[in-house]
């Protein structure tokens, strides 16, 4: 028996047959061209049906993986416009005078090595969303089949890497389990692992080799941990452990319709944490009890241009519509950092998590932003809509963020189109200065809603996506809880409501300290609703810790 060691990505057991996909790596064949404008014109079209064949997988994507994580696809098709990368590769045709094939290779190998020696671990992985653009249009230059994983029966896939676009293309149902040598918890593969409720295990590196391809293998997904040629006691004991996170996740089901209270009395909101209109039937089905973040900026990124307020108008209708009554809090804008959006046009920067970002672009591009507030006001009729302001960090941002509110109200009054005159506003509270300045904000706005991820990366001075900092980065730090007593404290005194929507949300080993510390309300992914029901209606707050 073999036993290998990565990260986590995904969280069961899986016991079958390892099926190691190992992708060509044919060397791409450099020769002169004599017709320049026409080698030209072979690498438009290839780039054409190339386009075509990613909104193709983004259909199956988006009807297997929900929008937020098709994004994944739409991006790579914006990647595939890009004007620099477009550039390179017809200056190297026109100039070299060489065949397309040799000009995208080139280009793709170029600009993976630029974002492989980026600091920001975010713009590393786009790496391996360019080689995968450049290999799709390599591939239609050379008239070669798709790039599918073909297999019959269900198997554990172990593979160096995979690209989105082949995750995209598994059948699902006979995916048992995915391990790889390469990867990193925050790659496009890994977010779509976690839906897909895939069990996964990255970064194994080269002790994953191919000679143990058709060979048995257990995967646990919840240590990291893979199985070569299981012993028996080891496939006994997973078995157990699988057995019991079956009837944990039956037993979560009985909590439907259930009240989130504790055995002492005390009541809190359970809502979830949403990137789109399509994750909404996962939020009814776990019975949150609203929405605490809807993440507005996928309307943006899902588009070439920006969204009409029309488009934005129709989306947040459906929700309030859809969520019949409850409680929709949407935060606006929050594009820069890790997310972009082509364009915006936005600069190149250094440390982009420390620049222009979320309410910085709004506050400097209003029309932007009144379009969105116009959509959102307009939509506040439909339903019990909140608006939610990230990345705060003075009150005079708030106070202009009011003045446009006015402005947009008398815009819609004047052309008789209805809304909610007193729609509930909240800010995030995800940077020290908002902690520290909580008790002026608490008198401007309805909540807060604390984004735990940036608050954490702020106060420790830490890129929450730079593996190297792992060890260093601890989200339980008594800093990060003690800021968020700060913050609820502050909210309480003048009478508002305090929330949580960042990752620790879900923590159930906090979910005790939250409710003494009097959070009111917690907002996970869909998927964790009952999980964090079920720790609430255990705990017992009359208790002496």
């Amino acid at each position: 028996m073999y036993v290998l060691k990565g990260k986590s990505v995904f969280g069961g057991i899986a016991v079958g047959k390892i099926l190691f996909y190992k992708k060509p790596k044919d060397k791409i064949k450099l020769y002169k061209v004599e017709d320049k404008t026409a080698e030209l014109e072979r690498f438009n079209l290839a780039k054409e049906i190339s386009f075509k064949q990613l909104e193709e997988l983004y259909e199956k994507a988006l009807a297997e993986v929900g929008e937020a994580n098709a994004m994944i696809i739409q991006v790579h098709q914006m990647m595939l416009e890009d004007l620099d990368y477009l550039e390179s590769i017809k200056n190297i045709i026109l100039t070299q005078g060489v065949n397309a094939e040799y000009a995208v290779g080139v280009t793709g190998d170029n600009f993976a090595q630029i974002f492989s020696t980026m600091d920001d671990e975010y713009m590393k992985e786009r790496a391996a969303d360019v080689l995968d653009i450049s290999n799709r249009i390599v591939r239609v230059l050379s008239k070669e089949e798709d790039n599918k994983i073909q297999f019959m029966e269900p198997v554990i896939i172990a593979a160096d890497d995979l690209a989105p676009s082949e995750t995209i293309q598994l059948d699902k149902n006979k995916v048992l389990s995915f391990i790889t040598m390469e990867g990193s918890t925050n790659s496009h593969t890994a977010i779509l692992a976690r839906t897909m409720n895939i069990p996964a295990v990255i970064g194994i590196g080269k002790d994953l080799a191919e000679e143990f391809d058709g060979k048995l293998a257990l995967v646990d997904g919840f240590t990291g941990t893979v199985y070569i040629e299981p012993e028996e006691a080891i496939l006994k004991e997973m078995e157990i452990k699988k057995q019991k996170e079956e009837e944990k996740k039956a037993l979560l089901q009985e909590l439907k319709g259930k009240e989130n209270v504790t055995k002492d009395g005390k009541k809190i909101n359970i809502y979830a944490n949403v990137g789109g209109t399509l994750d909404i039937g996962a939020v009814l089905l776990n019975d949150a009890g609203g929405i605490g973040l809807f993440r507005s900026e996928f309307l943006y990124l899902e588009k070439e241009s920006f969204p009409s307020e029309e488009e934005q108008f129709a989306s947040y209708k459906y929700v309030a519509e859809s969520m019949a009554g409850k409680k929709v809090i949407i935060r606006t804008l929050d594009i820069g950092a890790d997310k972009q959006v082509g364009y915006f046009n936005l600069p190149r920067e250094e440390n982009p998590a420390l620049g222009f970002r979320a309410i910085r672009i709004c506050l400097t591009d209003k029309e932007i932003f009144k379009t969105q507030l116009r959509a959102l006001y307009r939509a506040s009729a439909y339903g019990n809509l909140s608006i939610m302001f990230p990345m705060i960090t003075s009150l005079e941002e708030v106070l202009e963020i009011k003045e446009i509110i006015k402005e947009v109200k008398a815009e819609l009054k004047q052309t008789g189109i209805g809304f909610k005159e007193d729609l509930e506003i909240g800010i995030m509270i995800e940077t020290p200065a908002a902690v520290m300045i909580s008790d002026e904000l608490a008198q401007e706005v309805d909540f807060f809603s604390i984004g735990t991820n940036d608050l954490t990366q702020y106060t420790l001075a830490i890129d929450r996506q730079n593996p190297k900092l792992d060890k260093f980065y601890n989200p339980h730090h008594k800093a990060i809880l003690k800021m968020i007593q700060i913050a609820a404290d502050n909210a309480h005194k003048y009478g508002k409501w305090i929330g949580i929507c960042g990752e620790l949300a879900g923590d159930l080993s906090l979910t005790e300290t939250f409710l003494r510390m009097g959070i009111d309300e917690l907002s996970v992914s869909p998927a964790l609703v009952l999980g964090l029901r079920n720790k609430v209606r255990e705990t017992n707050l009359s208790k002496s810790i």
